[in-house]
């Protein structure tokens, strides 16, 4: 290793600090080259632009598997998890998502779970003065994955559950009380899948058919996975479907700033809902950037890249960059529809690359169907937007409106 890489000074806790700015700012000032520093002690490069996307994503360029820090192994990933493999261990266990979560039928009926979960939901709602949109929703779409995945919904009717699931990706990044929350939450409900993982195992066929069978009686290469690994699995399918709760408040952010979206949604079909969705997951923060580590001496744009090198890949600055979408900073959806760039290397809020044998997160067609079915829904809903604190904190990770997106009751007409 080169002294200057060992001199360098570790950006660790000014990317904690910053937030959803450190990275795009070090590609600015660089004037978009690759941008060399340190992070947890290791030498990094970051990456921006996308001939970048590709790049990353090459097994034969970036390794996953030693780039997941442990506390994010801990909260939000699980040990031994899809995310920590690489290579065909990696397209083994991955064939098992993708063969639940891009079934298209699959994906329908999760998508009508959520539906009546929310009709149910707002029936409640209209009994309370106000409700937290971010919170409520939640709720509805833990349960909703629960019973689409043969998973119990825990204590509270999946409340207790959907708090467990929000903590585990509330606490990824950073540290103290929210980190904390989220390394419980995830012991909580390890434990209590761990339990119905075996019970399966034990009792033959309870539960046949579902998700979590699915799972219990999965085979790697090496055999069926231990109860522990197949409970952090099942965590990756339902954990994630909870988290549109963040996409959910951003829709409903998105609705109350431009009440024309709001309108084109109550007006529209299912094109202008999916656009709607996918302009939400590009403009609003969710993922800052992803990381793996060269596996061997790299080459890119000239840059050498030295194996071991801790290699980021630069999303929130991807999706605001004018050099790949024009006018980034303006909310506008129409820029999705007729056959726009829509699951291709441009939008990666979800990852890049080839979902069936790359990194692509396989819960992306869960992601698009649950909004899709769920924001026109919130578009017709009658409510009134109390005064509260809608600012979205580019320094807290993950972010969301401060307040969660309060609702209240409109006044009852008159006359």
């Amino acid at each position: 290793m080169e002294l200057r890489e060992i001199l360098r000074p570790d950006a660790t806790l000014p990317a904690l600090l910053e937030g959803y700015a450190w990275l795009p700012d070090l590609v600015r000032r660089s004037g978009g080259a690759p941008v060399r520093t340190r992070l947890m002690g290791r030498p990094a490069i970051a990456l921006h632009g996308l001939d970048a996307v590709p790049f990353f994503y090459d097994e034969q360029h970036i390794a996953r598997r030693s780039a997941l820090p442990g506390p994010v192994l801990d909260t939000l990933f699980g040990r031994g998890a899809v995310h920590t493999l690489d290579g065909p261990a990696h397209r083994a266990r991955k064939a098992l998502f993708v063969s639940l979560l891009k079934d298209p039928e699959g994906v329908d009926g999760l998508a009508g779970r959520a539906v009546k979960e929310w009709d149910t939901a707002v029936a409640e709602w209209a009994h309370r003065p106000r409700i937290e949109l971010f919170t409520e929703t939640s709720v509805l779409i833990t349960r909703a994955v629960c019973d689409w995945a043969g998973v119990p919904r825990g204590e509270e009717d999946g409340r207790a559950t959907a708090r467990d699931l929000v903590a585990m990706v509330d606490g990824f990044a950073t540290a103290g009380p929210r980190h904390w929350r989220a390394r419980s939450a995830r012991t909580r409900q390890e434990a209590r899948l761990r339990a119905l993982i075996e019970d399966i195992r034990g009792n033959g066929t309870e539960r046949s058919g579902s998700a979590l069978h699915a799972v219990a009686l999965h085979r790697d290469d090496d055999g069926l996975l231990d109860a522990h690994t197949a409970a952090v699995e099942v965590l990756n399918i339902i954990r994630p479907t909870a988290a549109v709760a963040w996409f959910m408040a951003f829709a409903a952010h998105a609705m109350h700033r431009w009440p024309r979206q709001r309108e084109l949604l109550r007006e529209g079909g299912p094109a202008d809902a999916e656009a709607f969705a996918h302009e939400v997951r590009r403009f609003y923060p969710f993922a800052p950037f992803l990381g793996g580590v060269a596996v061997r001496d790299l080459e890119w744009r000239g840059e050498r890249i030295a194996e071991g090198t801790l290699v980021l890949l630069d999303v929130y600055g991807h999706h605001h960059d004018p050099a790949i979408w024009p006018d980034p900073y303006v909310f506008e959806p129409a820029r999705f529809t007729d056959g726009g760039p829509a699951g291709s290397d441009l939008l990666i809020p979800q990852g890049g690359g080839d979902t069936a044998t790359g990194h692509r997160c396989p819960g992306e067609d869960v992601t698009v169907a649950l909004l899709k079915a769920l924001v026109p829904r919130l578009a017709r809903l009658e409510h009134g937007v109390p005064p509260q604190d809608l600012s979205i904190p580019l320094r807290r990770i993950p972010t969301r409106p401060v307040d969660g997106f309060l609702l209240a009751a409109l006044p009852a007409r008159t006359g």
